[in-house]
């Protein structure tokens, strides 16, 4: 199990609590809605507001998912075009390997209320941030230049695929230099995987899982709206409407009707888990950042390839390239190949197809991701070396194994 940035990993102290909360609900669901919860999904947001270094707790409203929280940022902006706040064609600016659910909430709401969209070319693989930072900012000058208003920027702070750490406070800097209103991170791979810290990243809305990297139970997420955002005329509700609508969103958010919200409060045990550990949060991500770059580089090496990425532009998850003999020539085979290795083999690794640029040409067309958790050994990255290691000996390519 190498894919750890797909939906992370729970340990048994906090399943533990996560199943006393399932169950005292279950025992006594009125005494738990009515009296219980608020309480308890308090506690868990001043735990992330500390952990994020908010300036109030109110900015933080727990929520399943990013895509919910996606959800709500862009529903603003399909009322803000309904209400003559925004004109037809004002502008959202995203990469292109902005994450497909977030790409549908643009879509959605912002492009179907009239909106229209910048995809800013994400040249992976890459060099240095310099290269990101560069293309953003030609894409920015250049509709500054066709007389369109950008409303909105839609940035990760770790791509899913291809994975990338995004220089967001750099991005963040342009966007205020250019007058571009909001600024909104999809930080799914936030949390427990890069350092975040609200008053120096400065956008106005930031969303994390908290079960990716921080050992909470699917779903638990946040959504993290700046103060001088949650304060002013913007209409942010969440897509459920439900007994607590216009008491603000994190009053919204805590109550979307009758479901499980256990994993919303075992946020203190994850907590306690993490603080067992030398270094605690810190300690984990450099622990995890520095084994998998090893392990990438140890795996590009016994398959003569390259690193998708410098080491500082990685994480706790790292590309690198898969021998060029197998074939990827489609999003279509790398997904099949990621099927076949778990299948076949027992290795769960993501799969990424880069496609050439017109006219180029490359030897590596696929790319390996892989992730470092806590429990990561050196023997899962040596099963996925000589497992890739013997389809190559075998002449596997996908273009055979995958024809019928």
């Amino acid at each position: 199990m190498m894919n750890n940035g797909s939906f992370g990993c729970c340990p048994a102290s906090v399943i533990s609590a996560l199943q006393q909360w399932q169950l005292k609900m279950l025992r006594q669901p009125c005494n738990f809605f009515l009296n219980d919860l608020q309480n308890r999904i308090l506690e868990s947001r001043t735990i992330i507001k500390d952990l994020i270094n908010a300036e109030d707790v109110d900015e933080v409203s727990i929520v399943d998912n990013i895509s919910t929280a996606a959800a709500i940022v862009l529903q603003q902006t399909a009322w803000a075009f309904a209400e003559g706040k925004f004109n037809k064609g004002d502008t959202v600016i995203m990469f292109s390997c902005t994450y497909g659910a977030v790409k549908n909430s643009i879509k959605a709401y912002f492009s179907r209320a009239g909106g229209y969209v910048i995809e800013v070319p994400f040249n992976f693989p890459l060099n240095s941030n310099e290269e990101i930072i560069s293309e953003f900012r030609k894409a920015l000058e250049r509709e500054k230049g066709n007389g369109r208003r950008v409303r909105l920027a839609v940035i990760d702070h770790v791509t899913c695929m291809p994975s990338v750490v995004m220089p967001v406070k750099q991005l963040v800097k342009i966007v205020r230099e250019e007058g571009v209103e909001q600024v909104f991170i999809d930080a799914a791979h936030g949390v427990g995987c890069v350092d975040v810290d609200m008053q120096e990243i400065g956008a106005d809305f930031y969303a994390s899982t908290l079960y990716k990297w921080f050992f909470c139970p699917p779903a638990a997420a946040f959504l993290y709206c700046r103060k001088s955002a949650t304060y002013s005329d913007l209409e942010l509700h969440h897509p459920v409407v439900s007994h607590r609508y216009g008491k603000g969103l994190a009053e919204e958010s805590f109550w979307v009707g009758t479901r499980d919200y256990s994993p919303y409060l075992v946020l203190p045990s994850a907590m306690e888990f993490v603080k067992r550990f030398e270094g605690g949060v810190e300690g984990i991500r450099k622990m995890n950042h520095d084994a998998v770059v090893e392990m990438g580089k140890m795996l590009a090496e016994a398959w003569g390839t390259n690193l998708g990425c410098p080491p500082d532009m990685c994480a706790s998850m790292i590309m690198v390239g898969l021998p060029s003999c197998l074939g990827i020539s489609s999003d279509d085979d790398a997904m099949k190949l990621w099927a076949h290795l778990r299948k076949k083999f027992g290795v769960e690794v993501r799969i990424h197809y880069q496609a050439p640029k017109d006219g180029e040409v490359v030897l590596t067309t696929g790319y390996i991701r892989i992730c470092h958790q806590i429990y990561n050994k050196v023997d899962d990255y040596y099963k996925l070396r000589d497992t890739i290691n013997q389809l190559v000996h075998d002449g596997f390519t996908c273009a055979l194994e995958f024809s019928n």
